[in-house]
């Protein structure tokens, strides 16, 4: 795993392709547990265990000087907590 991410091209696009695929799966995961389990049918806050998903990334990849990577997951985790905010919201 180390050699991939050492391999990756240091860039803001990379970046915020990870920092959006990675809270896709985890609020896909969130959308199967919300309504398949009766008693979390009202727990929306699930969803931002798809984006908290981001902060861990986010952390790794700075570990390996990969900061422009770093950018990217970062804006993607805005734009997230935006969707997130309006789907509360409206």
């Amino acid at each position: 795993m180390n050699n991939f991410i050492r391999k990756l091209p240091n860039t803001v696009w990379v970046g915020l392709a990870i920092g959006l695929i990675l809270p896709l799966i985890g609020c896909t995961i969130a959308w199967y547990i919300i309504n398949h389990v009766h008693y979390l049918a009202k727990a929306d806050l699930l969803y931002i265990a798809g984006i908290g998903i981001n902060a861990f990334t986010l952390q790794h990849f700075f570990k390996y000087n990969k900061e422009n990577i770093g950018r990217g997951i970062l804006a993607a985790t805005f734009l997230c907590a935006f969707v997130f905010f309006a789907y509360k919201v409206f």
